[in-house]
């Protein structure tokens, strides 16, 4: 590990490198015990502050029986008992397992039990949906799942369902395990274990876990944010969601490498989104291009947002006209985009934050540093320069592998450690990334990824659709939404709007289809393939 990345994540000179996540928190503690960790709606903790409550969760973990390795979903909105569960399982030495709020019960399920989960924090109620309720009616035996932690005050109707524990009951056993347990329990984390397993869809419709370690996670976070310039003492707002690496990575852990501020919010709304940026003087803002296209819908004039410094964007082409509203109408001076995989540990490229607008948007940046990126063609081999290939990258970026599945590891990883991307592009001689295509079968919805074969295979269990297939057509606010193309059953007379509201309980919101049209037959190909320019693009 080089000097440079030792200092920027705490060690030091005089300090031993710090290399897993908890001895980052214990870091912070020990050096800023009184600068602000966490503030805003969720209230005030410092550095000191959020180091004792993540112990505590660590006390508790120890004393439900979670092992070094063991796997512990996180299924609950941004909060703070997200932040300090999550910090606090990593502590006991468990891997974590972050699930999006979007997904339904059987989504849900089948991620707990292809990665073993032991253990699930969740909560009683987000947005009219009761997770404990979803997960029960899924269908799904769950062998592996001994916990499930409620990160609510009350037990609610949760209990009707499991052998729950409420928020105070998971922690009152912790209170009797000693404080050199933890340390015992720290020193079993390898840098080189396995800290987290992120679940992507990918084309063949089946997740994936991908495998990401302590030590490439603080080191990848520590360039990404020396890229875009977050700094100690900036004030955070974290919006996107934890179960991504956006909000999980380039939210909790960029924030504890630079001492930033935490301000977590469970949903987007527009107007909350101003009114906190005046009252908490909010300094950093990142998200989908959604994010900053509803801001200036809102009435944005009547709020003071003079504080906002940075705003980062990514997951979705930005055009230049919004980069400059950006900057002008809502008076942020430095805007950055990014470009990453699940794959990536989130991150390729960096277009920095003092880029012109134009750059910013028919670019994906630069490599992060200590990442090499090469366009190859269909034989591997490099492309003449400025001529268009899959992007295959190399560096401390490149997941371990994928969960149980090394076929699909040895697919996308070749011999020589490159990751192949799916994505085509060109690489210009100054360094920049152009992404021009996808190989990929897949497509953006407000910054989410959707997978059609994913969403073929739930639609194939409607017994009104015969066969169907998935693609992504234009849409003015999300970028991208889902149309099906549906072949009906014989003896089917199907409504296009119930097949949709039936979808609605079997997939993430994103993933649903927002437009379902019927056809006879769909287009394939000699070897059965449906050809999906055809339905893109119909003669």
């Amino acid at each position: 590990m080089d000097r440079r990345y030792a200092d920027s994540i705490g060690g030091g000179s005089a300090n031993a490198p710090v290399s897993t996540i908890p001895a980052l928190v214990a870091d912070r503690a020990r050096r800023y015990p009184d600068a602000v960790a966490v503030a805003g709606p969720v209230g005030r903790l410092t550095f000191g502050e959020l180091a004792a409550e993540v112990d505590a969760v660590t006390r508790a973990a120890i004393a439900s029986g979670i092992e070094t390795g063991d796997r512990v979903g996180m299924w609950a909105p941004n909060g703070l008992r997200w932040i300090v569960t999550a910090l606090g399982m990593l502590g006991a030495g468990a891997t974590l397992v972050p699930i999006s709020t979007r997904l339904r019960g059987p989504e849900a399920a089948e991620v707990l039990t292809r990665s073993g989960a032991k253990a699930v924090c969740t909560v009683q109620e987000f947005l009219d949906l009761d997770y404990p309720a979803m997960l029960a009616e899924s269908g799904y035996p769950l062998p592996a799942l001994e916990h499930l932690i409620l990160l609510d005050d009350a037990l609610g109707a949760a209990a009707e369902h499991w052998d729950i524990s409420s928020w105070a009951g998971f922690l009152a056993p912790g209170t009797v395990v000693p404080p050199d347990a933890i340390t015992e329990r720290r020193a079993e984390i390898d840098p080189e274990s396995i800290s987290d397993i992120l679940f992507t869809s990918g084309t063949t419709g089946a997740p994936k876990g991908v495998l990401a370690t302590h030590r490439q996670t603080l080191e990848v976070f520590a360039l990404w944010a020396d890229a875009v310039t977050l700094r100690p003492r900036d004030k955070y707002l974290l919006v996107n969601p934890f179960s991504h690496t956006f909000g999980y990575k380039a939210g909790i852990i960029a924030c504890l490498l630079r001492t930033a501020t935490m301000i977590p919010i469970e949903r987007f709304d527009a107007e909350a989104v101003l009114r906190l940026i005046e009252h908490e003087r909010i300094t950093v803002l990142a998200g989908p291009p959604t994010l900053f296209t509803d801001l200036l819908r809102a009435d944005h004039g009547d709020f003071l947002l003079g504080s906002l410094r940075l705003a980062g964007t990514g997951g979705a082409p930005i055009p230049a006209e919004l980069v400059e509203r950006i900057r002008t109408d809502l008076g942020v001076p430095y805007v950055f985009t990014a470009y990453g995989l699940t794959e990536s540990i989130g991150v390729v490229t960096i277009c920095p934050p003092d880029a012109p607008a134009e750059l910013l948007s028919d670019t994906a940046g630069k490599a992060l540093p200590g990442t090499e990126i090469r366009i190859v063609d269909q034989s591997g081999a490099d492309t003449a320069p400025g001529e268009p290939g899959e992007i295959i990258v190399k560096g401390p970026n490149v997941m371990r592998g994928y969960l149980d599945d090394p076929q699909a590891t040895a697919a996308v990883i070749d011999p020589g450690g490159y990751l192949h991307t799916g994505d085509v592009g060109t690489l210009a001689p100054d360094g920049y990334l152009r992404i021009t295509d996808r190989l990929k079968d897949m497509f953006i919805v407000g910054g989410f990824n959707a997978y059609p074969a994913e969403i073929e295979r739930v639609l194939l269990q409607h017994p009104a659709v015969h066969d169907v297939a998935v693609i992504g057509v234009p849409d003015p606010r999300l970028g991208e939404v889902g149309r099906a193309v549906v072949v009906p059953n014989d003896d089917a007379d199907p409504d296009p709007a119930d097949i949709i509201e039936w979808s609605r309980t079997r997939l993430a919101g994103y993933k649903v289809p927002r437009e379902v049209v019927f056809t006879e037959r769909l287009p394939r190909n000699s070897g059965g393939k449906v050809v999906k320019g055809e339905l893109r693009n119909p003669a």
